[in-house]
């Protein structure tokens, strides 16, 4: 447990941010399972919206600090791939 008067503001201010990261991942979460569900429909022109609509939220996550760039670069990358093979 936190003893000093810096180290409990350092919890109190964790928890908050925690909550607050919680709440953008699984904002993109939802975005990303859009688009997999469009994707599994084999609708390519909801899995082309779905994605141009998850892309931001991704890169306002890197931004965020919530995930790192390569891991959204990557997933992005796989995602526009599988868009692309719809057609």
């Amino acid at each position: 447990m936190a003893n000093t008067p810096q180290a409990k503001k350092r919890a109190r201010q964790n928890e908050r941010r925690f909550e607050i990261n919680k709440a953008r991942r699984s904002r993109v979460r939802t975005y990303l399972r859009k688009v997999e569900e469009a994707i599994e429909s084999g609708d390519q022109e909801a899995a082309k919206s779905a994605l141009r609509a998850a892309q931001p939220e991704l890169m306002r996550g890197v931004s965020r600090g919530i995930f790192h760039k390569n891991t959204v670069a990557r997933k992005m990358s796989r995602l526009s791939s599988r868009v692309k093979s719809l057609g």
